[in-house]
């Protein structure tokens, strides 16, 4: 086994996504509601694990090309506004539409003549990334689903609560350009709000215990965020590699989900290699505001989530609110 440096230094790219309404109606908001979403947005502005409670892309919309890899300061392009960009298109999108109901969800990427998308480049050890979120940041999910012959991505699907949520799709197209695209769908019955958040910067998940430190700031070169894992006291040296990293970061900004993913710099980790106690990010928001954040690390071959909250631009980190309350583990 091989060992990698106790600290795993990570390159922070940006992409933008929109968040849907609180309305609860129709299965699937209109394409056409979802470009006007996209048209009003400001500049600037897995296998399956989720936490169960709690415009169009120009190249490298998210900080990273084809390969997944980001470059510091690349962090402010917009994307996943909308349901078409870079000459593709999320189509037929369908899910179960109640909580609790067993069921699919899946759709189609289509090019500017209809035909179905079914050649990728791969990014991160997948075809595609699929981001499912309801809009008050509750009930996250990173998922991968499977890509059948006719080009539709599906994946067994039950929802946990009401409300609208957000499906993103981050994919490469082959030989082509990373793009995000953003659709959002409406699950029916009483939507129980989540309770308002201040800064949460230590999350318990199942036996582990996460920290995070450092700033999440505004533009310009970024700063390091530090996540610390520890198990019963002692440090977790065992971080095993996820998707070809140590640790993935996912951001999203309270006010609008604005989504944030930083992905590692350099080479990935073989198999055998472990990382820990600390993972260090650089990171940059696109605006100052407060960001839901969400981290995935596997130890002992299980994926465990540990959310977040933090206020980006903020000199002071305030008071940590309930942070070991949060937290979830998920079977890899």
């Amino acid at each position: 086994m091989r060992t990698a440096p106790r600290l795993a230094a990570f390159g922070a790219g940006l992409l933008v996504v929109l968040g849907g309404s609180y309305a609860v109606g129709a299965a699937v908001v209109p394409s056409s509601v979802v470009e006007a979403w996209g048209e009003r947005a400001p500049a600037g502005h897995g296998d399956e694990h989720g936490a169960d409670e709690h415009g169009a892309d120009g190249h490298g919309a998210d900080g990273h090309g084809a390969d997944g890899h980001g470059d510091h300061g690349e962090g402010t392009a917009v994307g996943g506004l909308a349901v078409a960009a870079n000459g593709y298109e999320l189509v037929d999108l369908t899910a179960p539409t109640a909580p609790g109901t067993p069921g699919t969800l899946a759709f189609r990427l289509v090019d500017a003549d209809g035909a179905p998308l079914t050649d990728y480049d791969e990014s991160h050890e997948r075809d595609l990334h699929l981001v499912v979120v309801r809009t008050d940041g509750q009930g996250f999910r990173h998922v991968h689903p499977t890509l059948d012959a006719d080009g539709t991505w599906s994946l067994p699907w039950t929802w946990d609560t009401a409300g609208s949520y957000r499906v993103i799709a981050d994919f490469v197209p082959a030989g082509g350009e990373t793009t995000t695209l953003g659709a959002t769908v409406e699950v029916g019955g009483e939507v129980v709000p989540s309770r308002p958040l201040g800064e949460v910067r230590t999350a318990r998940v199942g036996s582990l215990v996460v920290r995070l430190e450092g700033e999440l700031s505004v533009g310009g070169s970024g700063g390091e965020l530090v996540a610390h894992v520890e198990r019963d006291g002692e440090p977790v040296t065992t971080l095993e590699p996820y998707l070809g990293a140590f640790g993935h970061l996912v951001a999203l900004r309270q006010s609008d989900l604005g989504y944030l993913h930083v992905h590692p710099e350099g080479d990935a980790p073989a198999p055998d290699d472990r990382a820990g106690p600390d993972i260090a990010f650089h990171a940059s928001a696109p605006t100052s505001g407060r960001y839901l954040l969400y981290l995935d690390v596997v130890v002992d071959g299980q994926v465990h989530t540990a959310p977040f909250v933090l206020d980006a631009g903020a000199s002071d980190h305030g008071t940590d609110h309930g942070g070991e309350e949060h937290g979830h583990d998920h079977q890899h």
